[in-house]
């Protein structure tokens, strides 16, 4: 079992809201009311761990020791909607997210199979580690740049506990999992080939909800994510790429095989799968 381990690894460097927050450097000229709204927007986003966590539990429940993980991704995820709650609280009250806008985020996502939804969000929690930090380069108000740093480490943290969870996969089911990984794997890494930012929040969870079947969609401002990288923090090529790069040197680990390119873990994806064809034939032989 990995929990026991993730959770001491985690408790050892988990941060205090009232301690490792500098707070008492708040500076309210260099907070804008368009970065204040901002922050509002991400609380609420950050409030659908909620509904990803009831998502994990029951499609996982015939793994216990992912599941009991939960209980740590949970509360650490939980805990950045608070953190920017709590900055609102005290520096733009006015903005703090009612219970209704929470709740609204809160919506049943469809079942969907364990091991490429833990790729998706391994691919999720790399992308929000980038976001935040660009987003902590963008504000100009010393608490918050902070707290988005902050968040963006946990983040990263997620990530390696996610991955720790691949490498268990590869070794319990072998090339299931590998065929998961690749190809989730691929639709991450291109995520600068289509129009919109690939992350949990805007993909398409409830088919019976659409159009109002992402976290995006069931925001005050649906169009907030994509104002937000494009025209504020301005989520680039060279960002993008650094997202890119570190799904690849991932996998690249997790595989052990070099991924220079999505084409390189496209072919990979390919004789995976060819693999598992042929292995299906000659079971059904």
């Amino acid at each position: 079992m990995l929990y026991p381990e993730l959770f001491k690894s985690l408790e050892q460097v988990r941060w205090n809201m009232e301690k490792d927050i500098p707070w008492d450097q708040f500076d309210g000229s260099k907070l804008t009311d368009e970065q204040a709204q901002t922050i509002r927007m991400n609380a609420i986003t950050e409030w659908s761990a909620l509904p990803a966590t009831e998502m994990f539990l029951r499609d996982n429940r015939g793994d216990s020791d992912f599941s009991a993980f939960m209980s740590v991704w949970f509360f650490e995820e939980q805990k950045h909607s608070l953190v920017l709650m709590e900055y609102l609280r005290r520096f733009r009250p006015e903005l703090v997210p009612t219970e209704e806008e929470l709740h609204n985020v809160r919506f049943e996502f469809d079942p969907a199979p364990p091991l490429e939804t833990l790729m998706l969000h391994f691919c999720g929690e790399i992308r929000l580690n980038h976001w935040y930090r660009c987003a902590s380069d963008w504000h100009t108000e010393p608490v918050i740049k902070a707290i988005y740093k902050i968040i963006s480490q946990d983040e990263a943290r997620h990530g390696g506990a996610y991955l720790r969870y691949m490498k268990k996969a590869l070794n319990e089911v072998g090339d299931s999992a590998r065929a998961a990984f690749s190809k989730i794997g691929v639709l991450m890494a291109s995520a600068r080939r289509t129009e919109k930012p690939l992350h949990p929040t805007n993909l398409h969870v409830n088919q019976a909800l659409f159009p109002n079947d992402t976290v995006q969609s069931r925001l005050p401002d649906p169009n907030w994510l994509e104002r937000w990288l494009d025209g504020q923090i301005r989520f680039d090529s060279t960002w993008e790429k650094k997202v890119v790069d570190r799904i690849l040197h991932n996998m690249s680990l997790l595989m052990e095989r070099t991924f220079e390119s999505v084409q390189d873990l496209n072919r990979y994806r390919k004789e995976v799968a060819a693999r598992l064809g042929q292995g299906a034939l000659k079971s059904a032989a």
